[in-house]
């Protein structure tokens, strides 16, 4: 279980370290460029780990549309996120997002539950 939690602590780092770059890069080059890089990177990054077979590829065919969302939804909140942390500062935007997400869980668990 320790291991686990240090897990989603270093998560939690790695997420406050892509916000911080991507809104640095987002005051230099704008809030859509900041995304398209930092896709381009994951994409890199996720094709040399299923080039060395260290994961392996399954297309999910039979998965439901709502899953196929998942890039949007993220490019959307890279882009977002471009947009606010230079206005508002890296706490209050961490904030404000750990906010949304409770809300978005506390709505999805009302309407799926």
């Amino acid at each position: 279980m320790l291991f686990f939690m240090i897990l989603a602590i270093a998560n939690g780092l790695c997420i406050g370290g892509s916000r911080s770059i991507n809104g640095k890069l987002a005051q230099h080059d704008g809030a859509l460029a900041a995304s398209f890089w930092n896709h381009l990177g994951g994409f890199l990054f996720l094709s040399l780990l299923l080039a060395s077979g260290a994961a392996a590829f399954r297309l999910p065919l039979d998965a439901p549309w709502s899953a196929w969302c998942g890039g949007v939804i993220g490019a959307a909140f890279v882009a977002l996120n471009g947009f606010a942390l230079p206005r508002l500062g890296t706490m209050k935007t961490a904030l404000l997002v750990i906010a949304g997400q409770m809300l978005a869980g506390a709505l999805i668990d009302r309407i799926a539950g």
